[in-house]
């Protein structure tokens, strides 16, 4: 995947014809520390360029080394090196910035935090399944401000900034705008998913069913993809019951941007809870009614 030439044009560009579609944007947009972020975007954009040559390097590796974490998850050397890499590199261009992972300990504090998921889908990774993205955010007063969700083997990225709108491509100098759906009903719309055993771990495996079968169609896309897949207009829900900060602060700002609604459960909007519930945003109150366990 090629990396962004000159994005300074391109961004600027990109948000004086994108239309407000985030939230909250025009609410943090008062804020000074919202108001320019093409720097910011620019950085994540290489951050992902370095970490699309290490992921796409030891894709398929003979030599790929795969352990367990406590949760039983896989990791590889792959993702660890990853955001190690990533980190080193926020630390040079960042030093103020804290940094959260999924694979190393937190470190910094401060207003600016950048959220870094060096692999989403590392059992897809493992298995040879090409669907697999490093998801890179940038947060700033807990709020997402920048998200990048790059998939090199899909050949595929997508970015968003807060008031900036959503885009999909493969740089800032080659981006489509992207753009949710308008389907009205639950009747009407395509729902993706991960795995049908979370809901049901999480007590909610009823409520999720019935909302699949209410669906006109369902397919189990899966972590990254589905969310993108929300912005971009080919499905019109996705939704997981458990998830972390890091699989979620990327994708929310791009779905949000891209004119559609990302919550929890409990309808709290962003990427902080426990799950994730993403919609066109027409389709956003009738889900979270569906999913809701009665008293």
């Amino acid at each position: 995947m090629s990396g962004p030439t000159s994005p300074q044009s391109s961004v600027q560009q990109a948000e004086s014809s994108a239309p407000s579609a985030g939230g909250s944007a025009s609410a943090q947009l008062t804020d000074p520390a919202f108001r320019n972020l093409t720097d910011d975007l620019r950085l994540a954009h290489l951050l992902a360029d370095d970490a699309d040559s290490i992921t796409t390097s030891r894709f398929k590796a003979l030599d790929l080394h795969v352990t367990a974490k406590p949760d039983l998850t896989p990791v590889t050397d792959a993702d660890t090196a990853v955001e190690e890499a990533l980190r080193r590199s926020l630390s040079r261009a960042r030093p103020r910035d804290a940094v959260h992972g999924e694979e190393l300990a937190d470190t910094g504090w401060g207003p600016r935090r950048w959220v870094i998921d060096p692999i989403d889908g590392t059992k897809n990774f493992v298995r040879g399944v090409p669907v697999w993205a490093t998801l890179i955010a940038l947060m700033i007063n807990d709020e997402v401000a920048v998200g990048v969700v790059s998939a090199p083997a899909l050949n595929r990225r997508w970015w968003a900034s807060l008031g900036g709108g959503a885009y999909a491509g493969k740089s800032l100098m080659s981006a489509t705008p992207c753009r949710v759906s308008d389907v009205a009903t639950i009747e009407d719309a395509s729902l993706s998913f991960s795995a049908l055993t979370g809901w049901v771990e999480a007590g909610h495996g009823q409520q999720f069913v019935d909302l699949m079968r209410r669906c006109w169609r369902t397919r189990a896309y899966g972590d990254f993809w589905s969310y993108m897949l929300l912005a971009e207009g080919g499905v019109d829900i996705a939704c997981e019951p458990e998830l972390a900060l890091h699989d979620m602060a990327a994708c929310s700002v791009v779905v949000t941007e891209a004119g559609g609604q990302f919550t929890d459960l409990n309808a709290v909007p962003g990427p902080r809870g426990e799950g994730a519930v993403a919609t066109n945003g027409r389709l956003h109150s009738a889900v979270l009614e569906q999913l809701t366990v009665p008293d």
